[in-house]
C-alpha cells in the first residue's frame, strides 16, 4: 500500500529527525524532495559528522534513498526561481534552514501564508523552550528512561543504548505530526505551521513502558531489559548469542525439549535468583550458532540467532 502516493513532501532538514520524518513518508509512498545547499551539504555526508564517524555517510544513504535530491545555490537567485517551482506543487515542508536562508528562498511563514497553499509546515526542535544543547543521549536522559539502562551497571564508561532511539522515534513522531497537520490545512484550506521536539516526543512515546507508577516504586527490570530467564541473551559456545522469547508456554515447552532441559512452565518467570538463568546459559554454552540455527529450521519457539 502506498497511500501518500501523488503527496509532494519538501525535505529542507538534516542529519537524523527531519531526514527519518521524510523516509517514513516516503516510504507510504509520498514523493518526497531532500533540498540541500550545494556548499554546505547535509552534516552526514560533509562536515563534523561525516569525519568523525564512517558510518554516518551510510545512515544518510539509508535515509535519503527514496528521495530525490536537489542542491542548490543558497544564495542565488535561481535557486529562488527553483524553490518557488517546488512550493507550487508541495502538500508540506520539513523544515531545517535557518532562518535568514529561508527568508531569502521564500519558505518563511509569512511568505507561505501569502502563497495560501493548503500545506504543512513543520520545524523540528530539542525541546519546548529549551535554552541548551540537546542530542538524543541527553533526551533518554533527561525523560529519566536511561536509568533503566544503567542500572546495575558500575564500569567507569558505559556504551550507550546500541541506536539512537530518542531521536528514530522523534522522526516517527514528525512524520505523524505533518500527516495531522496535512490534514488539518486541507479541513480548513489553509497552511498549518506546525512544531515538533524530541523531548516531547521521548517522553510521549517512550516514557509510557516506564509508567510513573513502576518509577515512584522504584520497579526498574521487566520482560523486556531482561527481568525472566524466557526473555533474554544467551552465549554460545563460539561466541554469538542467542535471542530467546520463549514467553508463552508452548513456546517454553518446545524449547526445554529441544535443549534437553527440565524446567517446569512457571519457573521461566522466576527471577529472585539466578538459578534458572544459570541453567539455560549453562545449556547455550555447550552448543554453537549452527547448532542453534538448526533448531530454530526445527522448531517454532521464538528463539534467533543474534
Amino acid at each position: 500500500m502506498k497511500p501518500l502516493k501523488g503527496a509532494v513532501i519538501l525535505d529542507l532538514s538534516h542529519r537524523l529527525p527531519g531526514p527519518m520524518a521524510g523516509k517514513v513518508l516516503a516510504d507510504l509512498g509520498a514523493e518526497v524532495i531532500k533540498v540541500e545547499d550545494h556548499v554546505f551539504k547535509d552534516p552526514f555526508i560533509e562536515g563534523l559528522f561525516a569525519q568523525m564517524d564512517p558510518s554516518f555517510p551510510h545512515w544518510y544513504e539509508e535515509l535519503n534513498n527514496k528521495k530525490q535530491i536537489v542542491r542548490l545555490d543558497f544564495k542565488s537567485e535561481s535557486a529562488k526561481a527553483e524553490m518557488d517551482k517546488l512550493l507550487a506543487r508541495a502538500d508540506g515542508i520539513i523544515m531545517g534552514l535557518p532562518p535568514k536562508v529561508r527568508d531569502f528562498l521564500g519558505v518563511d511563514q509569512a511568505t507561505l501564508e501569502k502563497r495560501g497553499r493548503p500545506l504543512c509546515h513543520i520545524e523540528l526542535f530539542s525541546k519546548r523552550n529549551l535554552t541548551r544543547g540537546m542530542h538524543d543521549l541527553n533526551a533518554l536522559a533527561d525523560t529519566g528512561l536511561l536509568k533503566l539502562y544503567v542500572e546495575g551497571h558500575e564500569e567507569p564508561v558505559l556504551d550507550p543504548p546500541f541506536l539512537p532511539v530518542a531521536g528514530i522515534a522523534f522522526g516517527h513522531k514528525a512524520a505523524t505530526d505533518l500527516l495531522a497537520g496535512l490534514l488539518k490545512a486541507r479541513h480548513e484550506n489553509k497552511p498549518q505551521f506546525l512544531e515538533s521536539y524530541l523531548y516531547e516526543a521521548a517522553e510521549e512515546l517512550l516514557s509510557p513502558f516506564w509508567p510513573k507508577h513502576c518509577r515512584e516504586h522504584d520497579e526498574t527490570r521487566f520482560l523486556h531489559n531482561g527481568r525472566y530467564p524466557c526473555y533474554s541473551l544467551y552465549r554460545l559456545s563460539d561466541g554469538h548469542y542467542a535471542a530467546l522469547a520463549a514467553v508463552e508456554e508452548k513456546f517454553w515447552q518446545r524449547f526445554c525439549e529441544s535443549m534437553g532441559l527440565e524446567i517446569e512452565a512457571s519457573k521461566r518467570f522466576h527471577f529472585a535468583d539466578r538459578t534458572i538463568f544459570d541453567q539455560i546459559a549453562a545449556a547455550f554454552s555447550k552448543v554453537d550458532s549452527n547448532k542453534v540455527a538448526g533448531l530454530i529450521r526445527a522448531h517454532d519457539m521464538c528463539l534467533s540467532l543474534v
